[in-house]
């Protein structure tokens, strides 16, 4: 299975940086995020990776995005030597060279462990950044994004591999294998060629977390691995199923896709669940109903925290996010929460699937995500951080490997390698 450890702040509960030993004051400190990076790697897990976010949010209610991560990236390439390297980039908010440029150099300053991640973005807030009111409507976004990949993409192949000559008595590069693209399209103008030369892994991989209906189609045409939000094997299963339907008419090969974990790993099952319960303790309720309004667009502040909650617009209803809408409406469904129930089953995570319990039993449920067709692998979203990636490279890799389910070493040295997935031609 692949695994890609997601960096967050102190960890992806909300209450993570409130524990006395958290990481809280590091948060600009790069050498947190090498040490991150070190530790997936002696995981050997193929990738770390980066969100990313363009407005501040709820600055009170914890850290959530302080480095830039391509900038961060950089650093953490030198301070290791196999793990992947995967950063999201918008492309409402960015454009296709520089996307590409910054891209094409990293992946020439790790040797090939760049990946970038595809999204176009969510919020108004961030919109204002930008010079917007608001974020445009979600056909334009999905129609930019796909002539942004296509772009990128063309840039990227705007270098020949045997481009460079470097002979001292003639050409650095032959003019003849470095040409424009010429891209005149609805909302990019481009005239090429790449300022830089053909990368290590010829495109860095592109992963893309398609929810929507318009971000499936996206994805089954140009994504190489996708991120997905999964509460439940049958949600993970179907998603599943409607991506690889979706890349084969594409007429393309099957690709990894890997929803997101949350894990508590202790010895016994009670001890576990005390460190998710001790977590959720530290969570002001505040925090908490802040967050699942942005989730769910609407007011939640004033609702009854121990009665169940009100009917929420079906999903095809509503104007946000969908991806993780879908999975609240899903949790709901399911085990008719209280909003006081609702908001601890969202303090890590966001919805993704929660696993708690003993090395083995993590194991065996990974296990039966992957067998069973939901997953071929995860994202894995430690709570806190580094204490529960540790944990889990400490206690549930080693069983990971002993099943044949996992790499005991790198076999390659690029992202690519790691993911099996073949270098593109120019």
């Amino acid at each position: 299975m692949h695994l890609n450890l997601f960096i967050m702040g102190c960890g992806h509960h909300k209450a993570a940086w409130r524990e006395p030993n958290s990481a809280a004051e590091r948060m600009g400190d790069i050498g947190y995020y090498e040490s991150l990076a070190r530790t997936a790697e002696r995981g050997k897990l193929d990738a770390v990776f980066f969100a990313d976010g363009h407005a501040a949010g709820n600055v009170a209610g914890g850290p959530q995005w302080f480095l830039e991560p391509l900038t961060a990236l950089s650093a953490m390439a030198r301070a290791t030597e196999h793990i992947g390297l995967i950063s999201t980039i918008s492309s409402t908010f960015f454009t296709p060279f520089h996307a590409a440029r910054m891209l094409a150099s990293l992946d020439h300053i790790s040797n090939g462990r760049m990946g970038w991640n595809l999204v176009t973005s969510m919020f108004d807030s961030e919109a204002r950044n930008h010079g917007w009111e608001a974020m445009p409507p979600q056909e334009v976004r999905y129609a930019r994004a796909e002539e942004f990949a296509q772009t990128v993409l063309a840039l990227w192949d705007s270098w020949a591999d045997d481009a460079l000559r470097c002979d001292r008595q003639g050409q650095f590069a032959d003019p003849s294998k470095v040409r424009p693209i010429d891209h005149y399209g609805a909302h990019f103008l481009v005239d090429g060629p790449l300022t830089v030369p053909r990368s290590p892994q010829g495109h860095p991989v592109l992963f893309q977390a398609g929810a929507s209906e318009p971000g499936r189609n996206l994805a089954a045409r140009y994504a190489e691995a996708i991120y997905a939000v999964a509460y439940d094997l049958p949600s993970a299963q179907a998603y599943y199923q409607d991506i690889q339907a979706r890349v084969r008419a594409a007429g393309r090969a099957p690709v990894a896709i890997m929803p997101g974990l949350v894990t508590y790993v202790a010895s016994t099952e009670d001890a576990a669940k005390a460190k998710q319960r001790e977590l959720d303790e530290r969570l002001p309720t505040e925090d908490s109903l802040h967050q699942l309004s942005q989730f769910i667009g609407q007011d939640c502040r004033h609702w009854e925290l121990d009665a169940p909650l009100p009917e929420l617009p079906p999903l095809e209803a509503f104007a946000g996010p969908k991806g993780r809408y879908a999975t609240i409406l899903r949790i709901i469904e399911s085990e008719t929460p209280t909003l006081r129930q609702l908001l601890g089953r969202l303090a890590a995570g966001g919805g993704h699937c929660t696993m708690v319990g003993t090395p083995e039993q993590i194991a065996d449920e990974m296990q039966r995500w992957v067998e069973g067709g939901g997953a071929d692998g995860f994202n894995l979203m430690p709570p806190t951080l580094p204490g529960s990636i540790e944990d889990f490279i400490e206690q549930v890799v080693p069983l990971l490997q002993a099943r044949g389910l996992f790499r005991r070493e790198y076999t390659g040295s690029t992202l690519r390698d790691h993911l099996g997935l073949a270098r593109p031609a120019a």
